[in-house]
């Protein structure tokens, strides 16, 4: 993940109010797949962004968070909860999606 794309995801994790419309806008003309994820996470239409995303992954990390963002987006928690288990298995450094699975987290 290029730096750049690396710091607006860390900042939409951190809660930074301006990473959505930064990302958003920067996801119009930027088509890294991680990118494309993030878009849809924040976007009230994330069909757009998850298409793009799919279009555009091409190593197997790039597809597994496109299909654990689309389950998230689908509310299939217990797809997601699988997805993500063997995601972060493989690549344990991949905060976008520990924060995607932290979303779908029963409280207490």
């Amino acid at each position: 993940m290029p730096d750049d794309i690396d710091h607006l995801v860390r900042q939409l994790i951190c809660g930074d109010a301006t990473a959505p419309t930064q990302i958003l806008e920067r996801a119009e003309t930027d088509r890294s797949p991680l990118l494309q994820v993030a878009a849809a996470l924040v976007s009230d239409e994330p069909a757009h962004f998850l298409a793009a995303a799919s279009e555009n992954a091409t190593t197997t990390r790039d597809r597994q968070m496109v299909a654990l963002a689309t389950a998230h987006v689908n509310g299939d928690r217990e797809l997601l909860d699988a997805l993500v288990r063997d995601h972060l298995a493989d690549h344990p450094d991949n905060i976008l999606a520990a924060w995607i699975a932290a979303q779908h987290t029963p409280a207490g």
